[in-house]
C-alpha cells in the first residue's frame, strides 16, 4: 500500500519527504496518441506528477448515457502516466471551471427548472451520485493504496470563489469514501479569507492557486493552516484568451523566478497549465463578469507545453529552476513534433444551411421561443422562425435575453447580428404582405466560472417588435453533430460573395501525415470538422487565426473537410500552413 501521508508540513510517501512537482494536462484537450509524448516531455522538464481535471459534460453527454472512449479515456489516460513514472492528482471535482464548457457540469442539468447547483439540492445531487455511482469505481484500482499512480483526490474546486455550504463540500467528501477513495483529500481555493473560509473543510487538506507574490500568498494561507504543508495547487503561469480580446503571454524568466521562490519555501507546486491543449468542438467555456466573454478554441494558455506539444522558451527555463532544486533529467529535451504546410486547399462543394435544415434537425412548434436545454439540445446552434404580419415600418426588433449570439434573416435575406454582449436592436420594416423571420443562434460556450453557471443558450426570453412580443414559431435543434446527410453539390469557381450560412467541403490528399494548421485568412466566422472530427471555432475577429490539427486526425490518402461558414466568403479557399498564428 503506497499512501501519500501528511506529516507536519510535509508530503511523505513510503516514509520519505515528497516535494510534489506537478504540471497540468488535461486528457480531454489532447488527442490519445500524443498523450504518451505530452507525459514524456513533462517528465523530461522535471516534473515528477501530472494533475488533472475530469469533465463531467465529457464522460455523461446525456443523462445515463456514459463515454469512457477515445478522449475520454480517462483510465488509459491515469494508467499510462503510472506506466511512465509519474505520480497523478485527480479532480473529479464534479465541478472542474477549467475554462471549459459550462465548468464541466452538463448542459442537461438545465433542464431541470427549480435546480440549484453546487449545494445540497436534492435534485443536482441525486444526479451527482449518479455520475460517481459509474466513475469513481473507475478510478479505485488507478489509486496508489491500489498500487495504481493517484495520490490525491479533489473535493469539488475552487468552491470558496462561489458558495459557503459546508454541508455540501462534507456530501462530496463523503461520497469519494464510500465509494472506495481512501488516498488523500484535498481541497483547492484562491489564498483569500473569503475563499478559504468557504471552500475548505477543517479535517482536509487545503491548497491554494495564484499566479504571483507567493511569499504573500502563502502568508494568508498560513493565517488558516499554520502547520500544514505549503502547496500552489494552481500556479497561473500562462492565461487563457477571449475572443476579440488580445492574446495572452508571460515572461518564461519571470515564470521561473516565481517557481524558484516556491521551492525554495519548500512548497509543492502544480503548473496550470504544463500543457493547455485545445478546447475541440463546442467544449469550450466562456466568462460573464461586466459582459459576457467566450473562450476562444486554442487552450494554448502560453504554457511551457504549447498547443502542439512544442518545447519553449517557458518550458528551457522552468527546467533550469528544477535541475537546480535536485530534478534529475535527461540530457536532451524531446523532439517536437513534426509540422507540414499541405499548401491551398479549393473547398469545391458547397450546401446551404437553410436549404438543409430538415437534413440536418427535427423542427418542433412552440408558442414562444424555448432555448436549447428545454429541447434536449446542449451544444451547436438552433433557428427560430415565424410569420410576421405587416405593414410594420421601423420597428425595434428586440431579442430579449439571447444567448450568445443571433443572425437575424428577413425573407432569407440578413439584417444584421445581434450579440449578447451588446444587443442592440434592429430596425425592421415589415412589407403590407408580411415576412418570414428566421434567427440563427450560435452558442458561444456556457459560463464556466462565477456565480453565472445556469447559462442557458438560445433566446432565452422571447422576441419583441417594439413592445409586442411574436408567438408561434418553428424551430430546429441545430446540434451539428452528424453532417452525412447533407446534400453537398459542386460549388461553381465563379460563386462570389455567399452571405447566408453555407456548408462548404474540400478534399485534401495526404502521403506524408504531420500536424498542420488550417488558416482561414477569408472567411468571417464558423466550425471547421476535418474527418468527421470537430475541430472547433473559427473567428475573423481574433485573437486567434488558425486551428491546430493534429497529425492523427488525418489518414493517408483521402482527407474530407467541411467548414460551416456563418456569414460567406468571397474566396471559398484555406491554406494548411506548418506554423500556428493565436494572434
Amino acid at each position: 500500500m503506497s499512501k501519500l501521508k501528511v506529516k507536519g508540513s510535509q508530503f511523505m510517501l513510503e516514509g520519505e519527504t515528497l516535494q510534489i512537482l506537478s504540471g497540468a494536462i488535461h486528457y480531454f484537450r489532447v488527442v490519445p496518441e500524443y498523450w504518451e509524448d505530452r507525459l514524456l516531455k513533462l517528465k523530461a522538464c522535471g516534473f515528477n506528477t501530472v494533475e488533472t481535471y475530469i469533465p463531467w459534460n465529457l464522460h455523461e453527454p446525456e443523462e445515463g448515457s456514459f463515454c469512457f472512449e477515445g478522449l475520454a479515456d480517462v483510465e488509459r489516460f491515469i494508467a499510462l502516466a503510472g506506466e511512465l513514472g509519474l505520480h497523478v492528482i485527480a479532480r473529479p471535482s464534479p465541478y472542474i471551471c477549467a475554462e471549459w464548457e459550462f465548468g464541466g457540469l452538463p448542459a442537461w442539468l438545465l433542464r431541470e427548472p427549480d435546480i440549484q447547483l453546487r449545494c445540497m439540492d436534492e435534485c443536482y445531487l441525486r444526479k451527482v451520485d449518479a455520475y460517481y455511482d459509474v466513475l469513481i469505481p473507475k478510478l479505485v484500482p488507478l489509486l496508489s493504496t491500489n498500487g495504481g499512480s493517484v495520490l490525491a483526490v479533489q473535493i469539488e474546486n475552487e468552491y470558496g470563489s462561489y458558495g459557503n455550504d459546508k454541508d455540501y463540500l462534507s456530501y462530496i467528501k463523503q461520497g469519494l469514501l464510500e465509494r472506495g477513495i481512501d488516498v488523500l483529500l484535498f481541497t483547492s481555493d484562491g489564498p483569500t479569507d473569503q475563499m478559504l473560509q468557504g471552500g475548505t473543510l477543517p479535517d482536509v487538506l487545503a491548497t491554494v492557486n495564484f499566479g504571483s507574490r507567493p511569499d504573500e500568498e502563502f502568508a494568508k494561507f498560513r493565517e488558516y493552516r499554520p502547520d500544514e504543508p505549503l502547496f500552489c495547487m494552481e500556479y497561473w503561469n500562462g492565461w487563457f484568451d477571449h475572443w476579440l480580446n488580445p492574446h495572452h503571454t508571460r515572461d518564461g524568466e519571470d515564470v521561473a523566478r516565481v517557481l524558484d521562490q516556491m521551492l525554495t519555501a519548500g512548497a509543492s507546486v502544480n503548473f496550470y497549465m504544463f500543457h493547455g491543449g485545445t478546447n475541440f468542438g463546442f467544449y469550450n467555456g466562456a466568462n460573464e463578469q461586466e459582459k459576457y466573454e467566450p473562450t476562444i478554441t486554442s487552450y494554448d494558455y502560453d504554457a511551457p507545453l504549447s498547443e502542439c506539444g512544442d518545447i519553449t522558451e517557458k518550458y528551457l527555463a522552468v527546467r533550469e529552476v528544477l535541475r537546480k532544486h535536485g530534478a534529475v533529467l535527461p540530457e536532451d529535451v524531446p523532439e517536437p513534433s513534426r509540422k507540414k504546410s499541405y499548401g491551398t486547399l479549393v473547398m469545391k462543394e458547397a450546401a446551404g444551411l437553410f436549404a438543409n435544415l430538415d437534413s440536418l434537425s427535427a423542427a418542433v412548434r412552440r408558442r414562444c421561443p424555448e432555448p436549447m436545454e428545454k429541447l434536449g439540445q446542449n451544444y451547436g446552434f438552433i433557428l427560430y422562425r415565424t410569420r410576421i404580419s405587416g405593414p410594420r415600418k421601423s420597428q425595434e426588433l428586440h431579442l430579449q435575453n439571447v444567448h450568445d449570439r443571433a443572425q437575424v434573416f428577413l425573407e432569407g435575406r440578413c439584417i444584421g447580428t445581434i450579440e449578447r454582449w451588446e444587443p442592440k436592436p434592429l430596425i425592421v420594416d415589415i412589407p403590407a404582405e408580411g415576412a418570414t423571420l428566421d434567427i440563427l443562434v450560435e452558442n458561444m460556450g456556457r459560463v464556466n466560472y462565477g456565480p453565472r453557471l445556469k447559462d442557458a443558450k438560445g433566446i432565452t426570453e422571447g422576441v419583441r417588435l417594439d413592445n409586442q412580443f411574436q408567438f408561434d414559431w418553428t424551430i430546429y435543434p441545430l446540434p451539428l453533430t452528424d453532417l452525412s446527410a447533407l446534400p453537398f453539390t459542386q460549388l461553381a469557381s465563379h460563386s462570389r460573395g455567399i452571405e447566408n450560412p453555407m456548408f462548404f467541403k474540400g478534399e485534401l490528399i495526404v502521403n506524408d501525415i504531420a500536424d498542420t494548421f488550417v488558416r482561414l485568412d477569408r472567411w468571417t466566422k464558423g466550425v471547421v470538422w476535418i474527418n468527421g472530427f470537430n475541430l472547433g471555432r473559427y473567428w475573423e475577429k481574433g485573437p486567434q487565426k488558425t486551428l491546430y490539427v493534429p497529425g492523427p486526425l488525418l489518414r493517408k490518402g483521402r482527407n474530407e473537410i467541411v467548414i460551416l461558414e456563418l456569414h460567406g466568403t468571397d474566396n471559398a479557399e484555406i491554406e494548411l500552413v506548418d506554423a500556428p498564428d493565436l494572434g
